[in-house]
């Protein structure tokens, strides 16, 4: 199932097609099912294996390519069987085996390993390998917010979208009602799951330039212009000079998305790096 969204990242850099591909990707899983004696444990554990009813499986996926219009979104509502989600799975791999770059809030800890295990427990084999751009990981890694989670980001970060609340369904109660087929709660799970995606997507574009971790995007280019490692960008600023114990080199920055980045170039002459001392 496919559906349109005005994208608000036409501001901002997009790469060419010609450089890496960015998925923005967010899934959403159904609980594990088990009978319990207590709702916490001071030893963790609340629940062996011979306990549990029903495993978790997932319930819907919503991703979109960067800066494009068109969501992409597939649930289990007409699943004859909601925990078999082989074919959301396969329609979900056939986006992942065009992506360079999958972005995802808590992705490598959560959806990327959620997707991975159902993949494998349906005997599906592994997707072509994408780098994983973490929102979660930046904001921890690099800021000091109050909160880290989605939800406060959009709203601080003030994107055109927010992470929704599902009020018709508040809590858990809206995966409660998606699984025993309540179809109003599927209509909200989709706008829910869309939502975070577009959230996401405005989230990553406002933190992406500070962080030292991505992946230059521009490596796949046939261009040999000088382009932004982290949008593609080509409006390059000249901005001083950056320096390592045995290099001097052009800094740039990027007016798209204010990255900053370096030429490769090692300005200094050979009798200047010839006189070098190392420690």
């Amino acid at each position: 199932m496919i559906r349109n969204y005005k994208s608000t990242a036409a501001f901002a850099s997009i790469p060419d097609k010609d450089t890496a591909r960015i998925l923005v990707l967010d899934i959403e899983t159904k609980p594990i099912i088990a009978a319990i004696w207590a709702l916490w444990s001071k030893g963790g554990s609340v629940a062996g294996l011979d306990m549990v009813e029903r495993d978790w499986s997932i319930l819907s996926w919503g991703a979109k390519w960067l800066g494009e219009n068109r969501i992409f979104y597939e649930d289990q509502r007409n699943a004859e069987d909601i925990d078999d989600d082989r074919e959301l799975l396969i329609k979900l791999g056939v986006l992942l085996n065009q992506a360079d770059i999958v972005v995802a809030h808590n992705g490598k800890r959560f959806d990327v390993k959620k997707i991975n295990a159902r993949m494998v427990a349906n005997g599906l084999p592994p997707v072509r390998p994408y780098k994983v751009v973490d929102t979660l990981i930046i904001a921890k890694a690099i800021f000091a917010f109050s909160s880290n989670k989605l939800e406060y980001l959009a709203d601080l970060l003030n994107v055109t979208y927010k992470k929704l609340k599902h009020a018709q369904y508040p809590g858990f109660s809206l995966w409660k009602a998606v699984m025993q087929g309540d179809i109003k709660a599927w209509r909200e799970m989709r706008v829910y799951n869309e939502h975070d995606v577009l959230a996401l997507e405005e989230v990553y574009l406002k933190l992406r330039a500070w962080d030292q971790q991505h992946p230059n995007v521009a490596v796949g280019s046939d261009s040999t212009e000088p382009q932004c490692p982290i949008c593609g960008g080509t409006h390059l600023e000249h901005r001083g000079f950056a320096y390592t114990n045995a290099g001097k080199y052009q800094r740039v920055r990027c007016v798209g998305c204010g990255a900053w980045s370096r030429l490769k170039t090692n300005l200094l002459t050979k009798a200047k790096r010839k006189a070098l001392l190392s420690k």
